[in-house]
């Protein structure tokens, strides 16, 4: 399992967010420079994120970006998902027929995959965008 680039970017752009003062809406060329971030795929991924509930946006002289919810209610499991689909460690943890090997009846290591797949999507769950360390200095 490999976090996309999409994905990343979408983690930072809410990261940076989370920094603002409540109520400021942050442009995309603001949040592009401050986070590394091509400033087209970037409005590509904030739009994105408009459109699953994250953010809100407003366009005018005074328009940008600012979070819908409150931070506590983002993880970092929602945000990936929303921009590459549900989390998977393995094709075999697949319930739509991903499993495709010749021992998938008998897999000694199907168990194992499954642990470490509810652990990874546990634990991205429990990452959430109030913790304290998500604020920066």
């Amino acid at each position: 399992m490999q976090i996309s680039r999409k994905a990343d970017y979408a983690l930072r752009a809410i990261t940076f967010l989370v920094n603002q003062p409540d109520n400021k809406r942050s442009s995309i060329s603001e949040i592009a420079e401050s986070e590394g971030i091509p400033r087209d795929f970037l409005a590509k991924i904030l739009k994105e994120l408009c459109r699953a509930g994250f953010l809100k946006s407003f366009q005018g002289v005074t328009g940008g970006y600012q979070l819908a919810k409150d931070k506590s209610q983002i993880s970092f499991l929602n945000v990936i998902e929303a921009m590459q689909g549900e989390v998977k460690v393995n094709m075999c943890v697949d319930d739509n027929g991903g499993c495709q090997c010749n021992h998938r009846i008998s897999c000694t290591m199907l168990p194992f995959w499954k642990k470490i797949q509810k652990n990874v999507v546990r634990d991205l769950g429990d990452v959430t965008f109030d913790d304290p360390k998500f604020i920066r200095k």
